[in-house]
């Protein structure tokens, strides 16, 4: 599938849970099934929702049929994962990273006086962005994980362009 400027809606099975973590954290809406999911209903909600699913489940892959875009990932070791993915799907890791929740993929909003109220006081005179989940209410700062995060994104975005063919 060729890049393009709109995002993939992507769904990970259960056990790509990590790599669903990590593509929220890029910025990419990436559903996870429940574990007590049915391979019919993953794909159920993909075909409704015009989702990518990506899995490791050679069986859930080759029951997608055409409704569904299914990508058997090869790889066993997240980064691995990290660079098939931006090799098969143009994934950008640097994109729009820590745009959406870690935990419920909701869109995040700028943090609101009252919200930075709850951020530990060490953490309130960061420089920001603080953000902050309108549907659970997490709280999100520049802290040393994110910084950490931030490196692990670009290491994966870089390691991905020098992986790929010259085009």
């Amino acid at each position: 599938m060729p890049a393009t400027t709109q995002m993939p809606l992507l769904f990970c099975d259960a056990m790509l849970a990590s790599l669903a973590r990590w593509l929220r954290a890029a910025g990419y809406d990436t559903s996870l099934a429940p574990a007590s999911a049915t391979d019919r209903a993953v794909l159920d909600t993909c075909r409704a929702q015009s989702r990518i699913v990506l899995t490791r489940d050679r069986h859930l892959a080759a029951h997608a049929g055409v409704c569904v875009h299914a990508r058997l990932l090869a790889a066993d070791r997240l980064d691995a994962q990290a660079v098939e993915l931006t090799a098969a799907l143009g994934i950008d890791w640097t994109r729009a990273p820590f745009s959406r929740c870690l935990l419920d993929n909701t869109p995040l909003h700028e943090a609101t006086e009252q919200e930075r109220q709850r951020v530990p006081p060490r953490a309130r005179g960061l420089p920001g962005p603080f953000r902050a989940c309108p549907l659970c209410g997490r709280l999100y700062w520049p802290g040393s994980h994110v910084r950490r995060m931030q490196s692990r994104l670009q290491q994966w975005h870089a390691l991905a362009r020098s992986t790929s063919p010259p085009g």
